[in-house]
């Protein structure tokens, strides 16, 4: 009898510390998931970023802005991941910048 006593007054002491281990993993799981947000949000704007400055440099060089997407990719080596992003290029005119917009895919 004296035995279980001892278990369960040792018990009440320890049942805290797993509770506190518990939020702290939980704390380090939330903090894991908003870096790679954070990262994926870098890319997007990155990849923004490098479809404007090869647009420009198009028209610059060649004297009229890319035709499509793939031209730039062709031409001027850009490269993204399709799987995480959709990019909607679309193309006014040989002499007015094209309209372009980055979305990042869910799931």
């Amino acid at each position: 009898m004296r035995a279980k006593s001892i278990f369960i007054k040792i018990f009440k002491y320890i049942r805290p510390l797993y509770i506190c281990y518990a939020i702290v993993l939980i704390l380090f799981m939330i903090a894991v998931s908003n870096i790679g947000n954070s990262s994926v949000d870098k890319q997007q704007e990155s990849l923004e970023s490098a479809i404007r400055r090869d647009m420009v440099h198009c028209y610059c060089v060649e004297g009229f802005y890319p035709p499509s997407l793939e031209y730039i990719s062709e031409h001027y080596g850009l490269t993204y991941n399709e799987d995480l992003f959709f990019v909607d290029y679309q193309p006014i005119a040989s002499n007015i910048m094209p309209d372009v917009v980055v979305l990042r895919k869910e799931g």
